[in-house]
C-alpha cells in the first residue's frame, strides 16, 4: 500500500478485510467448507478491523493514529489466532471451549448471525487447502499485509 495516502490505505485495508469475510462465506456457502471455531475468530477480526480502517479513512489526526493503532494490534491478533490455527487447533479433533470459542459464543454472535458466526465444524475437519495452501495461511497472509499497511499509516501520521 505504499505510495496511497493514509486515507486510501485504510480505505483499501478496509477492503481487503470485508473481502476476506465474503471469500470465507462464498467458500462456506457456496464450496462447502465449513468453518471451525478459531475459522470464525478470524472472521471476527476482520471485519473489525475493516470497522476501524473505514472510520480511520475519513478521520485525521489522532483518531486516525489511533485507528490505525488499534488495527495494527487486531491484525497482529489475526497473526497469532492463524498461527494458533496452523500448529496447534488443525491438528486437534475438538476445539470447543478453546478461546476463539469462548469469545465468539461470549459475544453471541453465532446465534445474532448464524450465516456469518456459527462454528459448524471441529478444527481438524476445516483444515483445507484453497490453491494447496492451508486456508488458514491465507488468512495470515492478508493479516500480515494488513498489518505493514497500517504500519505505513502510522508512519505517515507521524510526519
Amino acid at each position: 500500500m505504499a505510495g496511497l495516502s493514509p486515507s486510501r490505505a485504510l480505505l483499501a485495508i478496509a477492503f481487503l478485510g470485508i473481502a476476506a469475510v465474503g471469500v470465507a462465506l462464498v467458500s462456506q456457502h457456496v464450496f462447502g467448507m465449513q468453518p471451525c471455531p478459531w475459522c470464525v475468530l478470524q472472521r471476527l477480526i476482520f471485519l473489525v478491523i475493516a470497522l476501524l480502517a473505514l472510520v480511520g479513512a475519513f478521520v485525521g489526526g489522532i483518531v486516525r493514529a489511533l485507528l490505525a493503532a488499534l488495527t495494527l494490534l487486531l491484525a497482529l491478533a489475526g497473526v497469532a489466532a492463524a498461527l494458533h490455527q496452523h500448529f496447534v487447533a488443525s491438528k486437534s479433533q475438538s476445539c470447543n471451549l478453546t478461546l476463539a470459542d469462548r469469545i465468539v459464543s461470549g459475544l453471541g454472535l453465532d446465534s445474532a448471525l448464524p450465516p456469518v458466526f456459527q462454528v459448524t465444524a471441529s478444527c481438524a475437519d476445516a483444515a483445507v487447502d484453497l490453491l494447496g495452501v492451508p486456508y488458514h495461511l491465507w488468512g495470515l497472509a492478508l493479516y500480515l499485509l494488513i498489518a505493514l499497511g497500517t504500519l505505513g499509516v502510522l508512519q505517515a501520521s507521524r510526519r
